[in-house]
């Protein structure tokens, strides 16, 4: 699968060596694909370039959105045409000093992403956990959830793709969904930076 990672941060970063790693092209759309920092994201995992965002989506079939939540719109917008692309929004709407989100309760994030990405199949994943448990998290007691939403036919592609990752994978319905899990996603946040956690946890769902 050829996947586009908008974004070259530390989720942007931590996915697309992630997906290589398992065999997929990814290919970073970055401002300076010729910055010599980006050699060291590259470094000892094959398959993966750095171009603008507009040639990166271009020949993706996936594009994963990895933006500080200011830069979102632009960035999705200088990806020109995502019509009949899976477009993975990994984003949460936070405010600077990270207390809550700037979006929420009859709006979300994924869905102002949906309206910038017009045409484009929109999942929110990938959104719930910190960027240093995002390639195959490992703990005791067991697998960290991750949900996904959103609607389409590409559905099942985006849940293979997080499953990839090792992550217990479910489907937790449409993109309005995203209306739960980025207020859920703060929650992991707050736990981490201000609950006393730290970053080296996950959320989990158990069943009888």
């Amino acid at each position: 699968m050829n996947i586009a990672i908008i974004g070259a941060g530390n989720v942007g970063r931590t996915l697309g060596r992630a997906w290589a790693k398992r065999g997929h092209a990814v290919s970073f759309g970055v401002r300076d694909p010729q910055d010599p920092k980006l050699q060291a994201v590259a470094s000892g995992v094959a398959g993966m370039t750095f171009t603008s965002n507009a040639d990166a989506a271009r020949a993706a079939g996936v594009v994963a959105v990895c933006t500080p939540w200011p830069a979102t719109e632009a960035a999705l917008r200088s990806c020109g045409d995502l019509s009949g692309k899976a477009v993975i929004d990994c984003t949460n709407p936070l405010k600077p000093d990270l207390s809550g989100l700037t979006v929420g309760t009859d709006n979300s994030g994924a869905e102002q992403v949906a309206g910038w990405a017009a045409g484009a199949q929109v999942f929110k994943a990938m959104n719930q956990i910190g960027f240093n448990l995002m390639d195959a998290p490992s703990f005791k007691q067991g697998t960290p959830v991750m949900f996904v939403c959103g609607e389409g036919d590409k559905k099942k592609l985006v849940l293979q793709l997080v499953k990839e990752l090792g992550f217990d994978t479910v489907d937790a319905g449409g993109l309005k969904i995203a209306r739960l899990l980025e207020p859920y996603a703060l929650l992991w946040i707050h736990m981490a930076l201000r609950g006393g956690l730290g970053r080296n946890f996950g959320f989990a769902l158990l069943r009888e």
